[in-house]
């Protein structure tokens, strides 16, 4: 689908005054006639990526269609269209697909639904709005070269704005700053994309995934890649792309090493990798050079919430996204965050699922107003449970689970701090232990997961706290 789809929203002229958002940490008073003289949607999905396709898809599919798609890229998909390797879809569509195949499955779903979209449109701002005292929705402002400024009032938003790499910046590399320092990801793009090599003689800092992945791009594409340093002492990615992207290519790969100097003027012309202690400091004399014209860097993604800090969302500093419930409902009412933007994935179909269920929840929550979202209960009062990394968990998503709005299954989705072999996944509520999980290897760069039966977790309150008191579900490995 191109911009000039004739299901992309043509847009609607506005003479109404711009909604502040100085203090995006509350919501802004305004008048329901303010609000009805925005544009009004009842659902605005903000990221046309796999996530942002996959919600809007599911919440048409729930019974709403008024549903917009805003995304800043001139196409939809996302990160996807870059991703021209193959081992996407395998859960979800049940065959191997490349990433512009799997983005184009979702886009036909929404082309087929008419779901309206927005491309080469910038959100700006997400700020949540009440009337008489009482939460009603969003402004959401935004602008584009095709439309100008827009303000659309929202009834709920689905936060799908994906993820970024981790910059130069944020490493602390000594050394000059010449060209030839990219991103894995921008080199993926130029390649992929672009059809431009970025260098021809490469080293790869950080055994991400895009970084794994474009290590074998590159050997494919004439260039000669050196080596792969990463500075924990296990690799960041899947173990099939340590296999089929460095030792199907012998390509060597150093951990519990960084880079600590980057030699050149106007280009990169080599660099110095050393190996790092346990307090990740550099060990004098083990420094090794090499000579190469390009480093690539893959050394962690981000989460895009700027939109949503901005707007008042509580994020977690474990996965800097936000802390959401079950329903992946944020701390906003009726705003949910759902695939990258929420936690840094390891496979597409995951986000695929989760994306799914947000949309299918936004969906509950405009049919039947805040309570279907977790915000109340029969009583009145909601009961919650607070979901908590044990021993070796990094974090857990969700944080919270109402147990007024529980799916006969509840996923939990997490990751490890260490490389795990032999252990155990043991999830307890209360102290009761809920179900035991033998695995035979975990690690970081690979998410782990548990499904919960409603029944199992009622049933272990009903033992450990029938009153209804703060009750607390922990996720640890334990090792046997």
């Amino acid at each position: 689908m191109s911009e000039t789809s004739q299901k992309e929203m043509t847009g609607e002229k506005m003479s109404v005054t711009s909604v502040s958002s100085a203090n995006p940490t509350s919501a802004k008073a305004i008048s329901e006639s303010d609000i009805k003289a925005l544009p009004s949607h009842d659902l605005i999905v903000v990221g046309g990526g796999p996530a942002g396709l996959a919600a809007a898809v599911a919440a048409f599919d729930a019974g709403i269609t008024d549903v917009l798609i805003l995304e800043r890229d001139n196409e939809l998909g996302g990160i996807l269209n870059q991703c021209i390797h193959n081992g996407f879809g395998l859960h979800t569509f049940k065959e191997e697909l490349t990433g512009p195949e799997y983005a184009e499955r979702f886009e036909k779903l929404a082309e087929e639904r008419d779901i309206p979209y927005q491309l080469n449109t910038m959100t700006l701002d997400i700020v949540p709005v009440d009337i008489a005292g009482t939460h009603a929705g969003c402004i959401v402002s935004a602008v584009s070269k095709t439309h100008g400024y827009q303000q659309f009032f929202a009834k709920a938003v689905i936060l799908a704005m994906g993820c970024r790499e981790r910059p130069r910046g944020a490493l602390n590399i000594a050394g000059t700053r010449p060209a030839g320092v990219f991103s894995a990801g921008t080199a993926q793009r130029f390649v992929n994309l672009e059809g431009e090599m970025p260098g021809k003689k490469v080293f790869v800092l950080g055994s991400g995934d895009i970084g794994l992945i474009m290590a074998r791009r590159m050997v494919l594409e004439g260039a000669e890649v050196l080596g792969v340093a990463e500075i924990m002492p296990f690799s960041g990615g899947l173990k099939r792309n340590i296999v089929q992207c460095l030792n199907d290519y012998d390509i060597p790969l150093f951990l519990s090493h960084t880079v600590v100097d980057i030699r050149g003027k106007e280009r990169v012309e080599g660099i110095t990798i050393a190996e790092v202690d346990d307090h990740m400091k550099p060990i004098p004399g083990t420094e090794k050079s090499f000579d190469v014209d390009t480093l690539l860097l893959s050394c962690g993604l981000l989460p895009e919430n700027e939109l949503s800090s901005k707007a008042g969302v509580q994020l977690s500093p474990a996965t800097k996204g936000a802390v959401v419930d079950n329903t992946l409902q944020t701390s906003i009412p009726g705003v949910f965050a759902c695939g990258n933007v929420l936690h840094v994935h390891d496979l597409v179909d995951y986000v695929s699922q989760e994306a799914k269920l947000a949309g299918e929840c936004a969906a509950e929550y405009l049919e039947k107003g805040a309570g279907a979202a977790g915000a109340s209960d029969t009583e009145g009062e909601a009961r919650i449970v607070t979901v908590k990394p044990g021993n070796g968990v990094s974090y857990t998503v969700p944080s919270i689970l109402h147990l007024n709005a529980l799916a006969p299954t509840t996923i939990i989705r997490f990751r490890v701090r260490a490389v795990f072999k032999r252990a155990a996944i043991k999830v307890t509520l209360n102290g009761e232990e809920l179900m035991s999980k033998k695995r035979p290897v975990m690690a970081p760069g690979e998410m782990e997961q548990v499904i919960l039966a409603k029944e199992k977790i009622f049933s272990a309150l009903e033992n450990t706290n029938p009153q209804g008191s703060e009750s607390v579900l922990e996720i640890s490995i334990e090792q046997s």
